[in-house]
């Protein structure tokens, strides 16, 4: 029963996922925000919102290791969408034909992960007041962080976006008014139907004995970057290649402000001092591949084990090869 609970709750959250990217990219279109820009800010932030509504629910419901694990996970899962895309697209390989544009995006990524996993190990134990909330100083430098990384990215697409024309936006797109209530409705579901899937991925760990640390990093992760990979692929089909790569960047640096709003529901003390050390074997994983996806782009690789780019077999066994090296540990919540 549990896992048909969960699998109406995954279906229910992914539709109402993919409506967010569908009206979060018609939001981009119609405001004039760029490609890159729009990538790594709007779609990013629409379909990383499954991720950060699940983290919300499981920190509200006393599952810290389960949220954690969501958001580290789906960071894994995202770069592994950068080798699938290249894998689907391997005549065209977009990732180099925008490496330049995407090295700040990227750099950024590389930048909030590191920090997050510098924060697991110093523990530092200060705290600020915000009204009502008290939350960690080292949540604040995460949100604060993704803001000047925000910041940054809009002053690139500034220099290097060319403006879109009213003329150019065809006919049978929806207005922004529409797009924005449907948008706004999508959120309302998500919001309602995601504590049912954490409630019933928490059961799910417990029946099957894996934990919510590896529940969290696959089952949930896939789950709920779904949204990525579909707007992914489908912004690649077009040739919307700025807006696929830059999903991916900003969904994970979007992830790891995640990390820092989660501190905000959780009233146990610090978020950061609760996450279980043994999330810095999957954000190293995460990093690691970041970091080597940046390199293989920017270096222009061009080497090939039969089809396959050698980039993206690494990319996928290093994907594969963590969630094996997760599981072997037997990490417990």
């Amino acid at each position: 029963m549990v896992w048909i609970e969960f699998l109406i709750s995954a279906a229910i959250i992914t539709f109402a996922a993919f409506q967010l990217t569908r009206y979060g990219d018609v939001i981009g279109l119609r405001t004039k925000l760029g490609g890159a820009f729009a990538g790594a800010l709007l779609m990013g932030i629409a379909t990383t919102l499954p991720e950060i509504i699940t983290t919300i629910s499981a920190v509200r419901t006393g599952i810290p290791q389960l949220a954690a694990g969501n958001l580290f996970g789906s960071n894994m899962f995202n770069i592994l969408l950068l080798a699938v895309l290249d894998l689907a697209h391997y005549r065209k390989r977009i990732s180099r034909k925008n490496a330049e544009k995407h090295a700040l995006s990227g750099s950024l990524t590389v930048l909030m992960i590191v920090l997050a996993l510098f924060f697991i190990i110093a523990q530092i134990p200060y705290q600020i007041k915000i009204g009502n909330f008290v939350v960690g100083a080292d949540a604040m430098v995460m949100i604060a962080a993704y803001l000047l990384a925000m910041s940054l990215l809009r002053k690139q697409s500034r220099i290097s976006t060319i403006p879109i024309m009213p003329e150019d936006i065809p006919e049978d797109v929806p207005t922004l008014r529409t797009a924005v209530l449907w948008f706004l409705g999508a959120i309302a579901v998500l919001v309602f139907v995601t504590p049912w899937m954490v409630d019933a991925s928490g059961r799910i760990a417990e029946i099957t004995g894996l934990g919510t640390t590896f529940i969290g990093s696959t089952l949930v992760a896939v789950v709920t970057s779904l949204p990525e990979m579909v707007t992914t692929i489908s912004a690649a089909r077009i040739g919307a290649d700025d807006l696929a790569i830059g999903n991916l960047f900003g969904s994970n640096m979007f992830n790891m402000f995640g990390l820092g709003i989660a501190d905000f529901f959780f009233f146990g003390g610090r978020f950061f001092a609760v996450i279980d050390p043994s999330f810095l074997l999957i954000g190293v994983i995460g990093l690691l591949m970041t970091v080597f996806a940046l390199i293989a782009t920017l270096a222009r690789l061009e080497r090939r084990i039969l089809f396959l780019e050698v980039d993206s077999v690494i990319l996928i066994l290093a994907y594969f090869g963590g969630l094996a090296l997760l599981y072997v540990r037997g990490i417990a919540p």
